[in-house]
């Protein structure tokens, strides 16, 4: 049997999502809380990976059981045995050839940045208090429909075939004291949406130009395009599959 996790987590505590061999991910936790319940090794396939101190509000994974399980029952179970900052949400069943990485359509993430110093927000969005031209950001975000190919914002050295993505959405709003950043594509590139929020921050600071931003883009060099932002402001909202 076949089951797709569905969980969230704040990953200021962690490595990242990816089992590292001297660091704490989210994935060996979720793979010692499935061991120490079903007595089994079972080794936990993510949707894709984020890196230290990103956090998700909703990922998937799937796992293989023998048995069928009273799923309701193993969230409450699971939820007992992790940590308060891993959060299991639902526990799906679906078919044996479901990926949760391979068959993902559409992943959306959104950035916070919070304009005013907040004592409770330093883990949860990055603080930047300078001033910035959100029309121009916006002006930017409509570019990004023009391209496929964001090498630009890729990290380097990294296993790819290809460096296309199709942006589905791209988008600055002001949300209270914050301003949300929300990118929705068929799939990302390692560091893309960090480098894309640093290059556009130029941009709202009139350091950089909308030509400026065609040129790098169409450069395709990663030290052509901005600064990546801290990871804590990141976060993985939404994972979609065409049969959930």
């Amino acid at each position: 049997m076949r089951y797709f996790l569905e969980f969230a987590y704040k990953g200021t505590h962690y490595h990242g999502w990816q089992y590292q061999p001297n660091a704490s991910s989210v994935q060996e936790t979720l793979n010692n809380a499935l061991f120490t319940i079903f007595k089994n090794e079972i080794d936990l396939v993510g949707a894709g990976r984020t890196d230290a101190g990103v956090h998700a509000k909703q990922m998937f994974a799937h796992f293989d059981l023998e048995e069928p399980i009273d799923v309701g029952y193993y969230v409450h179970k699971l939820n007992s045995f992790l940590p308060k900052d891993i959060a299991i949400l639902k526990i799906h069943l679906v078919h044996q050839e479901a990926h949760a990485r391979f068959d993902a359509t559409k992943r959306t993430y959104e950035y916070h940045i919070h304009t005013n110093k907040d004592a409770f927000e330093s883990d949860n969005s990055w603080y930047y208090h300078n001033l910035l031209n959100i029309d121009f950001m916006n002006a930017a975000c409509k570019i990004l429909f023009n391209y496929f190919d964001f090498e630009c914002f890729s990290k380097v050295h990294t296993d790819v075939n290809t460096f296309n993505c199709k942006i589905y959405e791209a988008y600055w709003q002001p949300i209270d004291n914050r301003l949300v950043f929300t990118i929705s594509a068929d799939r990302f590139l390692r560091n893309m949406v960090r480098a894309i929020v640093g290059t556009m921050v130029n941009i709202g600071l009139e350091k950089v130009s909308l030509q400026e931003f065609i040129t790098i883009i169409e450069g395709k060099d990663r030290n052509k395009a901005g600064f990546s932002v801290p990871a804590h402001g990141l976060y993985l909202t939404k994972v979609e599959y065409p049969f959930l």
